[in-house]
């Protein structure tokens, strides 16, 4: 059998040794290093999670789209001039929903405005009010819970129908029907013809306080003319790459409103994927932050290796001198020092994985989160306990190694 592998099994039976001999200072150091690299994985998984989750509700789409408006809302823009670009007119939407790729348009006008709507003796929170087209549910794929969404011939006709967020369809009618009951939406009486379910936003309730009434009445009844925010959305064909349909959507909009080679964009086409990517960027700083802090943890582990190893060089002090007497190189005594070391750790990684699992599993589910373990994760956690042993091993390890053997011999 190769020396390598001999010393490397001898080495974890001695660490097997050190534990079952001093079983209280073993227990402590390996549930120092378990709760070290438990709280890395539970904070990486729910740190995980939480980014899938964001990136879910600030999508909002089961499918690839483009996002069109004046500014990108990512930053690096003066919002001055973005606010003095042309509004996105009604007059854009069949030059893309006749492009190839495109699978349907949304058209969006909001103007910011929020209100508190009553029924009876029943009263919301502030609830926002836009218009949208029949495409928005499907788009954002949004789940009808009571009724139905608005048509396109209701659109067309710019009929005062609307369609509840869950917020104030369970606060206006608590175990009701909403359909066919009346609401006054800025003064305006509309007709209630459907309630979504809940999206359990990771905003709370704020994800679900809206009303959705056809862009065309809001376009009536609401509008404020240079205060509205009107916005466009477009849903990728599959099949089709999202890149070659934004390139065509760009150029759509830019014949439309009459740009000529050369000048700047008076708009922003932005994909679906590049909110997600903006969302997983910020929360993998916010991880690596997170993580960095809770190594702290392993490092006490790592003291406490050192702490234990010395004890047991200092116990084993004649055995080591018998070894070199009878042949044992330096380097041999000092792997095999290593070795125990690391396998304590490493006992304590693999339980922390075990306890970490636990802890984001549950912590996912009462946060709602999604929850993935990443395997990779755990084996580097596993590895990185292993090396937090050879590196706090390495000082009594080298001190074993220096022994003289005579002195070790004499050693009582």
């Amino acid at each position: 059998m190769n020396s390598g592998v001999m010393h490397a099994q001898e080495g974890v039976r001695q660490a097997l040794l050190t534990i079952r001999g001093h079983r209280l200072r073993s227990l402590l150091l390996i549930l120092g290093v378990a709760i070290g690299v438990a709280t890395l994985l539970a904070i990486y998984t729910i740190v995980s999670g939480l980014s899938g989750r964001i990136r879910s509700d600030i999508v909002s789409s089961a499918k690839p789209y483009l996002y069109i408006a004046r500014h990108s809302g990512l930053g690096g823009e003066d919002p001055e001039e973005a606010l003095r670009r042309p509004q996105l007119m009604p007059e854009l939407i069949p030059l893309l929903d006749a492009l190839p790729g495109v699978d349907g348009v949304d058209y969006m006008i909001t103007s910011g405005r929020a209100t508190i709507l009553t029924h009876g003796k029943e009263r919301t929170n502030l609830v926002q009010i836009f218009g949208a087209s029949s495409n928005f549910a499907t788009l954002y794929s949004f789940a009808i819970a009571e009724g139905r969404f608005f048509t396109f011939d209701e659109q067309d006709s710019r009929s005062r129908v609307c369609v509840l967020g869950s917020g104030p369809a369970e606060a206006l009618f608590p175990g009701i029907d909403p359909v066919g009951k009346s609401l006054r939406l800025f003064g305006a009486e509309y007709r209630v013809i459907g309630a979504m379910e809940s999206r359990r936003h990771i905003f709370g309730a704020m994800g679900d306080n809206f009303v959705v009434t056809p862009w065309t009445s809001y376009e009536k009844d609401f509008s404020t003319g240079e205060y509205d925010d009107r916005t466009l959305a477009v849903t990728v064909t599959d099949g089709f790459a999202t890149d070659d349909v934004a390139a065509d959507v760009t150029g759509a909009l830019r014949r439309g409103r009459g740009l000529k080679p050369g000048e700047k964009d008076n708009f922003a086409v932005v994909a679906s994927e590049t909110y997600g990517e903006l969302v997983d960027k910020v929360t993998q700083g916010v991880a690596l932050v997170l993580v960095v802090l809770s190594s702290i943890g392993l490092m006490v582990g790592g003291i406490g290796v050192m702490n234990i190893m010395l004890i047991s060089v200092t116990e084993r002090t004649r055995e080591i001198g018998v070894r070199m007497a009878i042949g044992a190189r330096r380097q041999d005594v000092l792997r095999q020092i290593l070795v125990e070391a690391a396998t304590l750790t490493a006992i304590g990684g693999i339980i922390g994985v075990v306890l970490g699992y636990l802890a984001a599993w549950g912590g996912t589910k009462v946060l709602r989160f999604p929850f993935a373990l990443n395997p990779w994760i755990v084996l580097l956690a596993v590895l990185f306990s292993a090396g937090i042993g050879i590196v706090f091993g390495l000082y009594p390890a080298n001190r074993a190694a220096r022994m003289d053997p005579i002195e070790a011999l004499r050693h009582e």
